[in-house]
């Protein structure tokens, strides 16, 4: 059996530098709350508000540190609360042009960005990891999960980077369906 750790991850937003400095200040550097599973990533101690014209969410934390372009990562139960209908993307491939227009504010400080995508569900590997496994950088996985709410998620992207950990990622709804509150685990069907 390939059992891999399966962790939820709640709504959030990931900055660009220049963004950062408009919402919270010149010189403004994120301050680090806890560190996440993958390596060099964290959560701060920031937050920021989401709107549309239709709905805000309040207090969506910060990751850091800073992207080259900012990200908001939604579900789609938040995307139907706003009102949006955002691209399913891989969420560390987000060029601007292929997410949907939404209002990040800190406060009166308000920046308006191409920025919100629901995430793909993905697994982190190194290349170890996944010569092991037998995967490449872009497959396409089934990952089973048993339980109460058992299910199979189809469709699971591999992503392979040095520094990644064994890790899926799946958001709030995702962990929902599944009844995996924050972290659980599943098992790679071949």
């Amino acid at each position: 059996m390939n059992e891999i750790p399966i962790e939820v991850s709640a709504r959030h937003v990931h900055l660009s530098e220049g963004d950062l400095e408009d919402l919270f200040g010149e010189g403004f550097v994120l301050v680090k709350q806890k560190d996440l599973s993958q390596e060099g990533e964290f959560a701060s101690e920031e937050v920021v508000n989401i709107k549309t014209a239709q709905k805000e969410i309040r207090n969506v934390r910060v990751l850091g540190p800073c992207r080259r372009l900012t990200q908001v990562e939604i579900s789609k139960t938040d995307a139907y609360e706003l009102g949006l209908t955002p691209p399913m993307k891989e969420c560390t491939r987000v060029d601007g042009e292929m997410a949907e227009t939404i209002t990040i504010c800190n406060g009166d400080r308000c920046i308006e960005r191409a920025a919100a995508i629901v995430a793909y569900r993905h697994l982190h590997l190194s290349p170890q990891k996944a010569q092991e496994l037998g995967f490449k950088d872009d497959d396409n996985i089934s990952v089973r999960v048993a339980g109460e709410r058992s299910l199979t998620f189809h469709n699971v992207l591999v992503r392979v980077a040095p520094n990644f950990r064994y890790q899926m990622h799946i958001d709030i709804d995702e962990g929902n369906a599944a009844g995996i509150l924050e972290k659980g685990t599943g098992e790679i069907i071949k």
